[in-house]
Parts: structure tokens; sequence; C-alpha cells
């Protein structure tokens, strides 16, 4: 993407869309993170001149170098199952109430954490001597200089997000040499410059800085939400959907651990307070098992279908593998003696439904949690195009939704970029920019909350 910004507007400019397809070879599944650094270079090709490059993505999964600067292996995807059973072996060093207290980090069992607990035995790992996560790998390669994004490193579990550095005391009990890691990097910080071999082979005229910015893809997605106050909630949706509200500190009490929300670091020093929720992967994987197909006509043929007739647990660990999710989502409606999806309408209505149920209770337990009041909801990302989706979200939250844009995280991404070049303001500033040069769409709620609650009550067998 290329945007341009002055001081009214910020354009978005697509110059090139790959895929991202994960391999799976006989020891896991890995990222074929060469394709997609070869995809970075078509697309700096394909941009033509550029001030400055930022690279955003997704979280927890890495590279590991050694010493002469090579990338180990390909980087493990983070669905791979060498994670399974690892955090109760952590745990018995550092018990997960001392870790949340500690880093505020949400449990999932691909964390940074635990990836590296269980990689800790392997021959690879010994000759590591260091790790960067893929946004700072993609970077290290474009300029010859290594660094640590902060907002990425929050995912981690080894970042204390009261102090906003690495938790010393989580890493020594648990035997983690924190100079596997770059130095910290903020967004905005300067992150080197594109290596002469880059710019010969891209074509661009030098030289050309890289900027950190929030490389976490979601801190540069709520940096786009188009808020006017602080009373917002936001669902930033794509694979992933990721519910909660933006504090300017951590919530890590116990009872926030229990409801298993995460303590992310945003830009401005601001927490993004969310709870991660299986999201559109739910969908995408049914459309691939049934070849693809068009998907504007599934949704009109799923508006059709009676509403929350069957839902499952979008959070539901369950769901995180891919293959089969037809026939898994089936299952689990069959398990919970609600009716079983047999049309491919039906099935997708299931998944909206739930994805909204899911969406309700987030916004709700992020509301009630971080005493934080909420009068609208941002929906951000891909979903946001999603009218059907949006509709039912409004609806089950009982709260206007304000939908897009769509491309959040690449508008974060370039907002961060034009500030550290002196053409943009500060977060406030930014956002106030991106409400004047693209309008969201309302979903004002219908209904008055009851059915959502009976299906919340059906859900918990209740």
């Amino acid at each position: 993407m290329v945007g341009r910004v002055s001081a009214d507007s910020v354009v978005l400019r697509e110059v090139h869309r790959f895929p991202n397809r994960p391999v799976r070879v006989p020891e896991g599944l890995r990222w074929d993170v060469l394709g997609l650094y070869g995809a970075v270079l078509d697309g700096l090709r394909a941009a033509g001149p550029v001030d400055s490059v930022g690279i955003d993505g997704w979280a927890v999964d890495h590279g590991l170098l050694d010493a002469d600067g090579a990338l180990l292996g390909n980087p493990v995807h983070y669905r791979d199952a060498r994670t399974d059973g690892v955090a109760e072996r952590v745990w018995a060093n550092v018990p997960a109430a001392e870790l949340y207290a500690a880093t505020g980090v949400q449990y999932a069992p691909f964390n940074t954490l635990y990836q590296l607990a269980a990689a800790r035995s392997t021959a690879q790992f010994g000759q590591a001597i260091r790790l960067l996560l893929i946004p700072d790998l993609l970077s290290y390669w474009l300029t010859g200089e290594q660094g640590t994004e902060l907002t990425n490193a929050s995912t981690t579990q080894l970042i204390d997000p009261r102090t906003r550095t690495w938790s010393r005391e989580v890493a020594e009990r648990l035997g983690i040499d924190l100079g596997l890691f770059a130095p910290l990097r903020r967004p905005g910080d300067p992150a080197g410059l594109l290596r002469a071999e880059v710019l010969a082979e891209t074509g661009l005229g030098g030289p050309v800085c890289v900027t950190a910015v929030g490389s976490h893809d979601t801190a540069s997605a709520v940096a786009a939400v188009p808020a006017t106050g602080e009373r917002f909630a936001y669902i930033c949706t794509g694979t992933w959907s990721l519910a909660g509200v933006e504090l300017t500190a951590p919530v890590l009490t116990e009872e926030s651990r229990a409801a298993n929300f995460t303590n992310e670091l945003g830009l401005d020093g601001t927490v993004r307070y969310l709870r991660n929720i299986m999201g559109l992967w739910l969908l995408q994987e049914c459309l691939r098992d049934w070849g693809g197909p068009e998907l504007g006509p599934l949704l009109r043929e799923a508006a059709a279908v009676p509403a929350l007739r069957s839902v499952v647990d979008a959070g539901d660990g369950a769901f995180l593998a891919p293959g089969r999710m037809p026939e898994r989502i089936a299952g689990a409606c069959r398990a919970s003696g609600q009716p079983v999806p047999t049309t491919r309408a039906e099935t997708t209505r299931c998944v909206l439904d739930s994805l909204a149920l899911a969406h309700r209770r987030a916004v709700a337990d992020a509301r009630r949690l971080a005493d934080h009041p909420v009068d609208v909801v941002h929906v951000v990302g891909g979903g946001a195009r999603n009218a059907l989706l949006c509709q039912l979200t409004a609806d089950a939250c009982g709260l206007p939704v304000m939908a897009g844009p769509a491309e959040a995280a690449a508008m974060g991404n370039v907002l961060v970029q034009a500030r550290a070049h002196g053409l943009a303001g500060d977060l406030a500033a930014s956002r106030r920019l991106i409400a004047r040069g693209r309008p969201a769409v309302r979903y004002t709620p219908r209904g008055d909350g009851a059915r959502w609650r009976a299906a919340e009550e059906r859900l918990a067998g209740r």
C-alpha cells in the first residue's frame, strides 16, 4: 500500500497483493518467509518513489538467526502443534497468575514465550544468537539493521506493560536470555535505510528510510480507529477479531486474567486491552473447504436464515487448527444440543451470529473489567466490509457500530511514518484526519437484546 498524507487527507493506493500461505513440511507447519520477502520487494518495485517504508504484520512468530545473521530454517507457524502442553511446563516455574500479574498477556498456546519453551531443546535454537519477530525480520533484510518493535514485543509475554520494557524477572525465572532480542524500538523510531542491493533490485532512488511503526498489525489498526473521544470500543476484524478498549494503564487483576483479556502496548503510551476471538478465520476455512465460492451471494443467503438458530464459542481453541471447519462447527452444535447446520448458508449464519455474540461478550467484559464507559463500537479491518456481521454486532452489543476503515492497519502504519517525518500530528489528530476523509458506515442496533442474552445462556449450558 502506498499512502499519501497531506494536512487534510490520507489516501491509500493498493499497488501489490499476494497470498500468504503456510506450508506443511515433515517437521510441522511453517511460514514461507522467503516468498513473503520476495513479495515485499515486488511491492516496493510496484510502488515507485517513496519517502519511507513501514512494515506491520502478525504477532508472536519469529525467525532465528545464527552468528552470521543468516536465518535458521523457516519460521514456525503459530498454528503448529509444537506448543501443545507447553504452557503447563512454564507454569510449573512461574504460575499462570504470577505470569499475568507481571506481563498482562492473555493465555494463548502460541505466545512467543511458549514457543521459546518448546524450541529450547532443538538444534536450531542451540545455534541461534538472535530472534527477530516477523516484521523486524523483513525490516532487517531490507536494511541490515536489527531491532525489536515495542507493540509487537508486548505480545511475547516478556514485556512489563507498566514499564514498557522487558520483564527481567520473568525471563530469569524461565531461563530466557533477553540478549536473544535486538534492542527495543518505539513506533516512529528510525529503523535504517534500504540497502544498496534493495534499491538496485526495486529501482528505487535512495536514500529511502525504513521507519518503525506499530508493527503488530492490531496496534496499527487501533491507531486508525476514527474515534472522536475516549468512550469507544474497537473490534479489529480479519482472520482474528480483537475486541476491546483503549486505556492509559494495564488491568492486571486476577478477574481480568480469568476473563483472558490481554494488555498489549499501543501508540503514545496507550494499552490495547482486548480479547482474542477466532474471527473470520472460521468463515475463511469454511470457504476453503467448500472450494472458494463467491462470498456475496453466500452472505445474502445467510441473511435469510433464522437468527441465532445455532451458535458456537468463537473463542474456543478447538477451532484454532486448519481443516474440516464446517464439520467441526456442525460437531460443536451437535454436542451442545443445537440444530446442526446442513447448508452452506446455515453454517455461514452460525459463524456470523457466533462472532457477533463473542463481540458482545468481549465489549461488555472490557467495559466492566476496565471500568471504561463505551458509547459506540468501531469495527475496522476487513470485516468492516461485511455488512451482515456489522449489523449483527450492533444488534448483539446494543450499541451503534461505526464500520471502517477496512484497511485500518495500513492507514495506521502510514500515519506513524507521516508523523515521524513531520506530516501528521499525535494520535488524536491522526484519528481526526481519518474521520474527515473517510466517513464510517453507521449501523444502528435493532431489538432489545433478549435473544442475544438467551443465546449466551444456551451456549453456557444454562
